[in-house]
This record gives structure tokens, sequence and C-alpha cells, in this order.
């Protein structure tokens, strides 16, 4: 009989977590249409890539990211995401977008070092 243990998002969370400690720094990139201002990438979509990214890194299933709001795809435009694990502990994600190329934007992602407790 084989008994696997399926990885819960604690243990994303904690293999993110063993990971950015050794500076955890992604490129992504995410496709947006652009009109005549700034191209935005919408809040659902920068945290569908950087969860698809910390998975495909840490080798866990994608963990659950929320992001505040639209990336605008400017060089330098910072935002900060929040991965959740289910034990409720978070790691706040840096997303800083490094180019912008015709209708795609890259950006690159650095997790925190530590985990916030989850609240009581």
């Amino acid at each position: 009989m084989l008994n696997a243990r399926m990885p819960t998002a604690a243990s994303v969370l904690t293999a993110v977590a063993a990971v950015a400690a050794g500076a955890l720094l992604l490129g992504c990139s995410a496709h947006v249409e652009v009109g005549t201002s700034a191209p935005k990438l919408s809040a659902d979509k920068v945290a569908e890539t950087v969860a698809q990214k910390l998975a495909a890194t840490t080798g866990q299933p994608k963990p659950h990211v929320t992001c505040p709001g639209d990336l605008v795809g400017k060089v330098g435009t910072t935002m900060r995401c929040t991965l959740t694990g289910s034990d409720g502990r978070t790691l706040a994600v840096t997303v800083d977008v490094t180019s912008v190329s015709g209708n795609n934007v890259n950006f690159d992602i650095k997790a925190d070092d530590k985990s916030s407790p989850a609240p009581n």
C-alpha cells in the first residue's frame, strides 16, 4: 500500500519561506491588452502568475495568492501581494515591473524572508 502525503498550503508557505531565505527572485511575464494609457494586468492575473511561478520553483501545489489591485505596466511599479497558508500564516511577495515589451509586462517577484502569524 502506497501512502503519499499531499503537500498543504502551509508546507508551500514553509517551502517558499525556505527558498526566500535564499533570495527567491523570479522573473515573470504576462500578456495584457494595451490601450491608450499604460497597460495594466488585473490583480487576479498577477496573483495567478505569481502562484504558478512559486509552485514551479518550490515543487509544491499552487499557493493561494492575492494582490491588492491591478499592476500598472510601467517600469519601476511595485506591488505587494500576499500568500496565505492553510494555517492562516501569510507571506508577503513583492512584484516589481522590470520591462514592458509590446503587450507583455515583465516583472520579478521576491518573497519576504519571514511569514506573519495567523490572525487570532
